[in-house]
């Protein structure tokens, strides 16, 4: 794939829409960690978050009294959920699922931004392999 400087590597970029740009990524850099990459006037803010990219526009006018986010969801892999979430709480994120401990080896937790859109932050914690019959035994990774 050609590179362009003018889009962020990824290959698959979420593009949401926020009534306020420049709001939604100061807010998004507070709270998630992220870090502006690129802003094209006051339309369009290109965010880092990790080896990945967000990109946050101006709402169409046809969205301008629709609501924000219903049913979409992006999933951002952090470092560690719980130290993630904290610093989600202190700049207003609206948790909506505390960080939990699944089963198949990742720790997550659901929050809302601030103007709806939904967020889940996730991290590998530990996967356990269980084996039955004569040497039967588990084994759990971090």
């Amino acid at each position: 794939m050609l590179s362009n400087r003018s889009i962020p590597r990824a290959t698959v970029i979420p593009v949401l829409a926020y009534p306020d740009v420049n709001q939604a990524a100061a807010w998004l850099c507070h709270a998630f960690g992220f870090s502006v990459r690129l802003r094209i006037g006051n339309h369009r803010v290109q965010l880092n978050v990790g080896d990945g990219a967000v990109i946050v526009r101006e709402m169409r006018p046809k969205e301008v009294n629709a609501a924000l986010g219903i049913g979409d969801s992006v999933t951002i892999r952090v470092e560690d959920a719980d130290a993630h979430c904290n610093r989600a709480k202190d700049h207003g994120a609206q948790i909506t699922q505390e960080p939990v401990t699944h089963p198949y080896g990742e720790r997550q937790y659901n929050a809302d931004d601030f103007a709806g859109h939904s967020w889940t932050f996730r991290n590998r914690w530990r996967m356990c392999i269980r084996r039955s019959g004569a040497g039967r035994r588990s084994s759990c990774n971090r």
